[in-house]
């Protein structure tokens, strides 16, 4: 068994732990809830082992169907191994609905359903607040080349495909989401990181609400709603 050793990173949601693996990394999510690039900050129980399940089993279905991920396996409610990869310092935003920065950036009502996605470039640096950047920039910083800028979109958008279908099966509408890659020892770029309330915008039939913008906002008691999501999921991922 994988032997979790030194503390490799710590994060606003999950501590990375090296192990006696090289190629593998442990990933421990944390109960704290963050928000405004960590200028609102609580404890809240339980929060990390439901983000940690319900990404295992977004990231096993990933990989199930053909995406390449850093996803190994979930060992414990809150712990999970991952392939280790050098992270892309870029945050790889899609958006299928209008809310959140993007409403405010050009004065429009949340929840407009665009003609098509948008995918946005975010700059992983927290002392600059995570700049929305573009190609050119993306270029400039030596952050990716042109045709890895192409194949995290392509590979942004086919998760999107993906993701939407599975959350629709739970009567969840995918509004936006964040992904991070990295880069295996040969060059190949992989999907890390997690996939979870924390990090996508989903909102039921009636527009309500069921992701980290409960407690970003002040609506509600963040823990039913993770949990709801979870359990959702667990019944529809029954006997796959």
């Amino acid at each position: 068994m994988t032997e979790k050793r030194t503390l490799l990173y710590e994060g606003k949601a999950k501590n990375i732990y090296l192990t006696d693996d090289d190629s593998i990394i442990l990933a421990q999510y944390k109960d704290q809830a963050t928000a405004l690039n960590g200028k609102k900050k609580d404890q809240i129980s339980g929060k990390g082992a439901l983000n940690n399940q319900i990404t295992s089993l977004i990231f096993r279905e990933l990989n199930r169907r053909g995406v390449q991920t850093h996803f190994i396996e979930q060992i414990s409610k809150t712990e999970q191994l991952n392939t280790q990869v050098d992270i892309i310092p870029l945050e790889v935003v899609v958006r299928n609905y209008t809310a959140g920065s993007f409403s405010k950036r050009f004065n429009l009502a949340e929840g407009i359903k665009l003609a098509t996605p948008i995918v946005e470039f975010y700059y992983k640096n927290d002392d600059l607040d995570d700049p929305f950047i573009n190609d050119a920039h993306v270029k400039f910083l030596e952050i990716a080349s042109d045709e890895e800028i192409a194949l995290l979109k392509q590979n942004a958008l086919a998760i999107d495909l993906i993701l939407t279908d599975l959350f629709a099966k739970i009567e969840l509408k995918l509004i936006d989401f964040k992904l991070e890659f990295g880069r295996l020892p040969d060059g190949t770029i992989i999907l890390a990181d997690e996939i979870s309330p924390d990090t996508s915008r989903l909102w039921d039939m009636d527009n309500n609400h069921v992701d980290k913008d409960v407690y970003r906002r002040d609506l509600g008691d963040l823990i039913p709603i993770y949990q709801r999501v979870l359990t959702d999921l667990q019944t529809e991922f029954e006997g796959k």
